[in-house]
């Protein structure tokens, strides 16, 4: 399983939306659905 994959296994099973998600890091909702597509990965400081 890839991060992207991982990220958004995790976030739905805490019953999280992509924008609430955000909101708790700090970063946009756009960060995270790239995140989660794959197009890109999160700084350590996000993880």
């Amino acid at each position: 399983m890839d991060i992207h994959e991982r990220l958004k296994e995790l976030r739905t099973k805490a019953g999280l939306s992509q924008t609430e998600l955000a909101e708790k890091l700090s970063v946009s909702r756009q960060a995270v659905s790239k995140w989660e597509s794959g197009r890109g990965t999160p700084d350590i400081g996000n993880i």
